[in-house]
């Protein structure tokens, strides 16, 4: 078997099993552990999975949830970053909470090997991180948004009425003088039981949303601890969040490493590709 159909193989399998042994790599393609070894470092270096003792589990998008897949996302790197920045605010045995949403996907892209207590609503958030043996991962029940795969209604409200969490980062269609908006009304209410169950409260966003309402309030601008967007945002949302007493974190997209952007390009629905 040629190179790069046996890595493309080696890829299929990581991605289908979740985790995989490296002895049931090399006995499935029919190669030593070494050539294992050296493959899945070429897999690693995309950002598609993460190398552990025996054996390597799957960090890139799940393929069985396309959910962001049918979405040209011009924004992504903006959101590669913010999700790189917002990973430093989370300390290890923290107990977060993470909606669903492009933004919050890549932020749990750079958590899969750390020390935490998970909570989520989103079915791909919860597919990703379900393979890291050092996450312990709480999944909300509830009515699953086909469109986005997140769990909302009254039973994910009801889950969350009675959890606390350290910190929760929310993603939103857009932010006004008025406060965070989305356009879902189930989803807010979800995302309104998330805010009452956490000590501190962080919106992950691109500058994109700035300056855009939707149809429901989420809550103020100054009911959040802190924004993570990237720096494209126009000079006058400083001065906002300043007197709102909002912290504000700027990503810059410089930082978008290469391994990154293979990675997401290699899973991307192929009306997507750039």
């Amino acid at each position: 078997m040629k190179t790069k159909s046996r890595r493309e193989k080696l890829r299929s399998l990581v991605q289908a099993r979740g985790f995989a042994a490296l002895g049931e790599l090399a006995d499935a393609l029919g190669v030593s552990e070494s050539t294992i070894r050296r493959d899945l470092e070429q897999l690693e270096q995309m950002g598609a999975a993460r190398r552990t003792h025996g054996g390597v589990f799957w960090t890139g998008d799940p393929s069985t949830m396309r959910v962001f897949g049918n979405r040209r996302d011009t924004m992504w790197k903006a959101k590669s970053s913010i999700g790189r920045i917002a990973a430093e605010l989370v300390e290890d045995y923290d107990t977060i909470l993470l909606d669903g949403g492009s933004t919050t996907y890549e932020l749990a892209r750079h958590l899969v090997k750390r020390p935490l207590q998970v909570v989520t609503n989103s079915l791909p958030v919860a597919h990703l991180l379900s393979s890291s043996e050092s996450i312990d991962l709480i999944m909300i029940g509830g009515s699953i948004r086909g469109r986005t795969a997140v769990a909302i209604g009254p039973i994910a409200d009801t889950m969350l009425h009675s959890l606390n969490v350290t910190k929760v980062f929310l993603s939103v269609a857009g932010i006004t003088e008025r406060g965070f908006f989305n356009s879902d009304l189930m989803l807010v209410e979800s995302e309104k039981a998330m805010i009452a169950a956490a000590d501190q409260v962080f919106v992950v966003t691109d500058s994109s949303k700035f300056g855009k309402v939707s149809l429901s309030r989420i809550c103020g601008l100054g009911d959040v601890r802190a924004v993570i967007t990237d720096s494209e945002i126009e000079n006058c949302w400083k001065k906002r969040f300043e007197t709102a007493g909002v912290g504000l974190v700027l990503a810059s997209m410089a930082k978008v490493s290469s391994s990154d952007e293979a990675s997401h390009k290699s899973h991307l629905h192929p009306d997507q590709a750039e």
